[in-house]
Order: structure tokens, then C-alpha cells, then sequence
């Protein structure tokens, strides 16, 4: 478990994190009461936000209360005071609460620009409150390129005591100000979401392979940059190295050396890393059984997962989620 924002001190993704440009930032709060649910479709809010992006990135930090978001693949991911939601790709999504209740477009619970102050989104059934600060970024970096898949299309995130945490309170209290007074000339004069935004991707590239060497810059490979987008696409396909070499087009020595020499790992080595980052956050943040998770990273059995889990993990799936919720 990272319990430090110093533990992630690993100088060639701090250099990486640090080159990337974001810009656009916004921010809004939401008071959500029980029942309640909306869906934020991809380009609702992206051409209203910052005119002319495709895409933005979201983050939901929940301020209070408790929620779950989904994607297309329609498992909730559940959210908690103090996590931070990102969909690095903006993808269409919805978000609710513990009650089922309608979903609505979003779109239609926002008062139409131009804003005087920065909005402060209410909608719900009356029950019980959750609070959640509503971010938006915009950034052409290839990380938020969703053809190379760097990134799950949403993953939850809950940092450490210390620096982290502080700058998640500094974004609530932020936000709660900003709602309540005019807006400044212009809205994303602070950095506090960029900061923001990169400490959360720290604290989740914590677990990734080769954070160590040179991950961000290997999505710029011509070599790797397709191989890698073919294993984030589908962790779950029985890859070999000279199948992932015939689907890129290269030799298969060639594309040993690229990886061994960028990434410090074999071709197989990092996608078994890859199947146990991305089974962390399966564990972490769904309800999905143990058997359940092992399908979705390539394991046809449990048994196997869990050997290979525990291998990297010291410890049981199932153990190692107890103790990360």
C-alpha cells in the first residue's frame, strides 16, 4: 500500500507527469440528495466547457456521502468522502446513489451558460446528502488518448494521509468558495485541478508496470505505442510475443528489445503486471467477485489468478482487498 506522496518520489514518471500541458480547469459542486442518478454523455458538456475539445477529462471528488459511477461495461465503481472519480477520457457515464432511482442527462439539471459564478448543481429525492466537486481538464497528451488505453476509462483513487489528501481538501474548499463568489476573468487562473489531477495519477500509476522507467514516453514509441494499445485494449486475450509482433507488424525480436530496453521488461512480464494493476482496481473499487476478476484480466481459472496475484502481492486477492478498502 503507497502510504506517502514521497514513496512516489520515482523520477522518470514525476519528469513524464510533470511535461504534461493541462489546461481549461473548472470546477462546480453538486448536492445530490436520495434517490438520484444522472448521465453525462461524452460531448454534452465537452463543446460547452471548452469549446472545440472532443473530450475532456472528468474528476468527481466526493466531498461527502457515498456514490458509484459507471461506463459501458456497466459495473459500478463506488466512491466514498474523499476519493477522487476520473475518466480520463470523459467517456459517457453515469453517476447515483445507494437508492435506484431515474437516471436524467445532466444537461438538463445545469442552467445554461454564461455563469455568473461557477454553478452548484442540486437534484435528488430529498434523502440522505452526498456532496461531489466536479472538475474538467483538457489535454492532448497521448496519456488521454483513449485509442492507446493507457488509462481505464475510470478508476477510483483514494490518497494517503499527508499532501494528497490536503490537496483534496484544498480542491473541496475551493470549489465551495468559487460557487459563492463571482467568477474571475478567467476560471482557470488557478492550478489547483491540474496539481490536483497529477497527484491522483501518481498515487494510481503507483501499481502500473514500469512506472519506473520510461512508461509516458513509450505511448510515443512507434514500435510500442501500438503493442501497448493492443495489450491495454485486451488484457484478457492469450497474447504471445510473436502474436502481439504480428499484429503491429514488426519482428518479434525487435519487439523484445523495444520493451526490454524502454520499459526494463519483457513483452509477457508487462502484461502480467498490467492484468494485476488493472485487477487492483477491480478489487479496490467493485463489487466484483475474486472469479469474476481473474475473467476479466486473462485468468481462466481463480486458482491461477490468485497464484499470480499473490506472487506479485504477497498476499490472496481477497485478503488484499480487505485491507485496500
Amino acid at each position: 500500500m503507497v502510504t506517502n506522496a514521497a514513496s512516489l518520489a520515482l523520477a522518470p514518471l514525476d519528469a513524464a507527469l510533470e511535461q504534461l500541458r493541462l489546461d481549461g480547469a473548472i470546477f462546480f459542486r453538486s448536492e445530490f440528495t436520495e434517490g438520484w442518478s444522472y448521465e453525462s454523455p461524452p460531448t454534452a458538456l465537452a463543446g460547452l466547457l471548452h469549446p472545440g475539445a472532443a473530450r475532456l477529462i472528468m474528476f468527481h471528488i466526493v466531498a461527502a456521502g457515498r456514490c458509484w459511477v459507471t461506463v459501458a461495461d456497466g459495473e459500478q465503481h463506488w466512491a466514498t468522502e474523499g476519493d477522487v472519480i476520473v475518466l480520463p477520457y470523459g467517456d459517457e457515464h453515469r453517476v447515483g446513489g445507494a437508492e435506484a432511482a431515474e437516471c436524467v442527462p445532466i444537461i438538463t439539471l445545469l442552467d445554461p451558460p454564461p455563469w455568473q459564478t461557477l454553478p452548484v448543481l442540486r437534484y435528488g429525492a430529498g434523502g440522505d446528502r452526498t456532496d461531489i466537486v466536479c472538475g474538467y481538464l483538457h489535454s492532448e497528451d497521448p496519456l488521454f488518448d483513449p485509442g492507446l488505453g493507457a488509462l481505464p476509462p475510470v478508476f477510483v483513487v483514494r490518497p494517503p494521509e499527508g499532501p494528497a489528501a490536503r490537496w483534496v481538501r484544498s480542491s473541496i474548499d475551493f470549489a465551495m468558495e468559487a460557487t459563492s463568489a463571482s467568477l474571475p476573468e478567467r476560471p482557470t487562473s488557478t492550478r489547483l485541478p491540474e496539481l490536483l489531477v497529477l497527484e491522483t495519477l501518481r498515487l494510481h500509476l503507483a501499481s502500473a508496470p514500469a512506472r519506473d522507467h520510461g512508461w509516458i514516453a513509450a505511448l510515443r514509441d512507434p514500435v510500442l505505442a501500438p503493442a501497448l494499445a493492443r495489450l491495454h485494449g485486451s488484457p484478457d486475450e492469450r497474447w504471445t510475443v510473436a502474436g502481439l509482433a504480428a499484429k503491429v507488424a514488426v519482428s518479434r525480436s525487435l519487439l523484445d528489445e523495444r520493451f526490454r530496453k524502454v520499459l526494463g521488461r519483457s513483452p509477457i512480464r508487462y502484461l502480467t503486471e498490467w492484468r494485476m494493476h488493472i485487477a487492483e482496481g477491480l478489487l479496490r473499487s467493485t463489487n466484483l467477485g475474486v472469479a469474476q476478476v481473474a475473467r476479466r484480466v486473462g485468468y481462466e481459472s481463480e486458482e491461477a489468478f490468485t497464484r499470480a496475484f499473490k506472487r506479485g502481492h504477497g498476499s490472496a486477492p481477497s485478503a488484499w482487498r480487505a485491507i485496500a478498502h
